[in-house]
């Protein structure tokens, strides 16, 4: 026998309620992943490297909506900026730039990235532009160099802004004329998309706008219930960015060469020439990364050998006043970029340029002094000590007591004993002496 099993009417509309309601929380239950990227202060090959790896995670997950790279940057290094803007071009979602916090920039490099993102945001008070193509030195270059940077420079961010929709004509102004423009600017002439006043503004505003990327793809963003991540430098980053400061690198190469000067005048010491040691090779591993100027380190290097030289050469001072003048300008110069944040601050380098050139100058003068002092050990120590014969002393020899201690001792002519000798040198084992006095 079949049986038929009926649900009562209740139950089945409570079951339609149920389903309905699945139905209407299942988007909800839906996260958009966003994957968020910092760059602030100067844009090195450290940046780049960060980069590159976060891109790459990017990459690993086909499950990204949005890609959002907040800058803060005064520019930087022509080679990272085209890296960075190289892996943004190939990211299978979209990238937005940020310009945040409030007061932020994004100058020079800052702004070519900015401009080649798929969505250019801007947070209130905060300005992009000025990115006329520099010497990485600071070197002044001839007309004819200038034209040729600054006509690839122009050339280049032409082709960002067309293929992003954006002014060309203003976006190249920033970079011919060193052009730099406000939030209300950069809308009115489409350098930028919307103004947010922080990352949970700009994704409610972004969610549900069409967006065409540089691959010709167009993606409607869902960004409702957002998971947010976070790209952090790996140690190795972190350690190199904190050690390419330039302040910081300035001193370490300082206390290095200080360390350095006090193994070298106090042979021994060991403790200062391995802190140095250390010191030195970590500002030489920054100095890879920052644009240096070896003119700059190469006067600091003839400092230190003029500081050396006044402990072997009575220079009665000049050598010595010589090695701080070319210790400051060595400073001066040895960082010389165009960016005030790549180089060390004025204030540092007079403050350790007179406190190295006193500790170097106060060293060489206790050095100077040890070795005027009148030997007081050794044979040489001995020469002009004053004793006591215990026995008579001849020419064939005797005894005396000098400085603690018994001596052979000999004379050119005989002294009794009692009587108050002075040693004139040592001969091998034995003291030649006279009368005190005679």
């Amino acid at each position: 026998m079949e049986l038929i099993f009926f649900a009562s009417r209740p139950i089945i509309l409570s079951m339609r309620k149920l389903i309905a309601a699945i139905m209407l929380l299942a988007p909800m239950a839906v996260s958009a992943d966003v994957y968020r990227i910092a760059i602030q202060g100067p844009i090195d090959s450290i940046i780049a490297e960060y980069t590159i790896d976060s891109m790459a995670k990017v990459r690993e997950k086909p499950d990204v909506d949005l890609v959002v790279v907040e800058i803060d940057t005064p520019g930087g290094l022509d080679s990272a900026m085209r890296t960075i803007i190289k892996e943004m071009l190939q990211s299978p979602a979209p990238v937005a730039v940020f310009v945040y916090p409030q007061g932020a920039r994004a100058a020079s490099a800052g702004f070519f990235i900015t401009v080649a993102a798929d969505i250019a945001a801007m947070a209130p008070g905060t300005n992009m532009g000025a990115a006329s193509p520099v010497s990485a030195l600071g070197q002044k270059m001839d007309d004819t160099m200038k034209a040729k940077v600054t006509n690839d420079a122009v050339s280049y961010i032409r082709s960002l802004a067309r293929n992003r929709g954006r002014d060309e004509d203003m976006a190249a102004r920033a970079v011919s004329e060193s052009l730099a423009y406000t939030v209300d600017e950069c809308l009115e002439g489409r350098l930028a998309d919307l103004s947010a006043e922080s990352l949970e503004d700009l994704l409610q505003k972004l969610d549900g706008r069409n967006i065409t990327t540089m691959r010709g793809d167009t993606v409607t963003l869902n960004l409702q219930n957002v998971r947010i991540f976070t790209m952090k430098m790996s140690w190795r980053q972190r350690f190199l960015r904190t050690i390419t400061n330039p302040n910081l690198a300035y001193f370490l190469l300082i206390f290095g060469l200080i360390g350095l000067y006090l193994e070298f005048t106090h042979a021994g010491a060991v403790i200062p020439g391995v802190i140095g040691g250390i010191s030195l090779l970590l500002a030489f591993m920054a100095f890879q990364i920052l644009p240096i100027n070896y003119v700059g380190l190469l006067l600091i290097l003839l400092a230190i050998g003029l500081f050396l030289a006044e402990i072997k050469v009575q220079g009665f001072g000049i050598l010595g006043l010589g090695g701080a003048v070319a210790f400051f300008l060595g400073s001066v110069i040895l960082i010389s970029s165009p960016i005030p944040e790549m180089r060390p601050t004025m204030s540092l380098i007079v403050l350790l340029t007179v406190s190295f050139a006193g500790i170097i100058l106060f060293l060489t003068y206790k050095v100077f002094q040890s070795m005027k002092r009148r030997v007081d050990t050794g044979q040489e120590g001995l020469a002009g000590e004053v004793g006591t014969a215990r026995t008579r002393i001849t020419p064939e020899g005797g005894r005396v007591f000098v400085h603690g201690e018994w001596w052979n001792a000999v004379a050119d002519s005989p002294i009794e004993a009692g009587t108050e000798v002075e040693v004139l040198q040592m001969e091998g084992f034995r003291l030649k002496v006279k009368p005190r006095g005679g």
